[in-house]
């Protein structure tokens, strides 16, 4: 804290002296301390840095009054206390140009009048006085600008946890955004296709039922019985696939035998194939187990087997075949089907939230192939196509196989 008190270092070698100028300023309630010696007086201002003024002899044995201010204003702290020399000869002008020299702001000359001392004095202890409200301002000022600092700290800090969190429930959003594409994707997909098998079949036989025999009824009977069951058991996959998603744990890989799930998959599509008289292959080995996710992997192959029914033209067929690969398992849907281009084969997945037309105007499958995609690099895996036109399509994914 800044003190106001007028601290005032008295210093000469006669006892007298001091006792004289003490009396002459006590009544202005200036705080004093004496010295009667340059070496005394340094030892008191080792101690004592705030003094407002000094008023030094230039008479004294041993050292001087001008040593004794050199000496002062080395020291750093000491340089801006205004020293007053107190002489009674050496007036001349030589002697006041090495006062100055030393660092003296005035000279008084004894015996003092003091009046004269008084006056003097005072002055400096207004100034003094002032320069500690200048000093007190500043203070204050830079404490201001610390606390504004400080604040706009902190306001930069909590705007950037703001924008923090708005980025997280922006990234959340679009993840929800996501899972509600992917679930409106497999539904679509996974489901469009038993659907049509089974309305045709409900149509047929509601159509021709007088017509049908009673063996044929049984037939349709038993498909629209068998393609239900399938349905619901999809749908309630997807219900629980759907809850996972909303938790953020969709992805759950087991231990699957690889040909269940493709016999499932042609079993849901075999009717969209016999409407075109496409023949369903499995080259699957019953030895071969994935670790994949059951609902992703009936997903991938029904995404693709039924993709590739319908750019293959009628009499054709779908063979899917899989190798281990290292560590993966390499499974191929081979379709005799159109085939693409180099064009195609390059823009087909960047191109996969669209609309993909074939060259016999079938509609496309984009966002299938997007969830294919999509589901592929969840299980570590690549997709590739391998295509000629009027000689078919390979889509190849690869799936971990499982590590015995």
């Amino acid at each position: 804290m800044i003190s106001d008190t007028i601290k005032i270092l008295l210093v000469d070698d006669r006892e007298d002296n001091l006792m004289s100028m003490e009396v002459v300023l006590e009544k202005e309630g200036y705080s004093f301390s004496k010295a009667t010696s340059g070496k005394d007086a340094l030892k008191i201002l080792l101690k004592e840095e705030d003094f407002s003024l000094i008023l030094l002899d230039v008479k004294m044995p041993i050292m001087d009054g001008y040593e004794t201010a050199e000496l002062i204003y080395q020291r750093e702290k000491l340089q801006n206390i205004p020293i007053i020399f107190i002489t009674g000869q050496d007036y001349e002008e030589k002697a006041v140009f090495k006062g100055y020299q030393a660092g003296a702001v005035d000279y008084i000359r004894k015996p003092f009048n003091p009046q004269i001392l008084r006056s003097k004095v005072a002055v400096f202890a207004e100034l003094y006085k002032k320069n500690q409200l200048l000093k007190t301002a500043e203070e204050e000022l830079r404490q201001k600008n610390d606390d504004l600092i400080k604040l706009n700290q902190q306001l930069e800090s909590r705007v950037k946890e703001r924008t923090l969190e708005l980025e997280k429930l922006n990234d959340e959003l679009q993840e929800l955004n996501l899972s509600k594409d992917k679930i409106l994707s497999v539904i679509s997909h996974d489901l469009r296709n038993p659907f049509t098998a089974l309305l045709a079949s409900s149509e047929k036989l509601n159509r021709d039922c007088s017509k049908l025999s009673t063996s044929e009824v049984a037939s349709f009977s038993q498909i629209i019985y068998r393609t239900s069951k399938k349905i619901l058991g999809q749908l309630n996959e997807l219900v629980d696939w759907a809850k996972n998603q909303r938790e953020k744990n969709s992805f759950n890989p087991t231990k699957f035998q690889l040909v269940k799930g493709m016999k499932e998959s042609f079993e849901l599509l075999k009717n969209n194939a016999a409407h075109k008289d496409i023949l369903l292959k499995s080259k699957v080995r019953d030895n071969i187990f994935v670790n994949a996710d059951a609902l992703m992997l009936r997903s991938i192959l029904q995404n693709l087997i039924t993709n590739a029914i319908k750019f293959t033209p009628h009499g054709g067929s779908v063979v899917v075949s899989a190798e281990p690969n290292e560590k993966m398992i390499e499974v191929c849907v081979q379709d005799t089907g159109i085939g693409m281009d180099k064009d195609m084969k390059e823009k087909i997945f960047i191109e996969a939230a669209h609309s993909i037309s074939g060259t016999n105007n079938e509609p496309g499958s984009g966002l299938g192939l997007l969830l294919v995609r999509d589901f592929v690099m969840q299980h570590g895996g690549t997709i590739q196509i391998e295509s000629e036109i009027g000689k078919g399509t390979c889509f190849k994914f690869t799936v971990p196989a499982v590590q015995n």
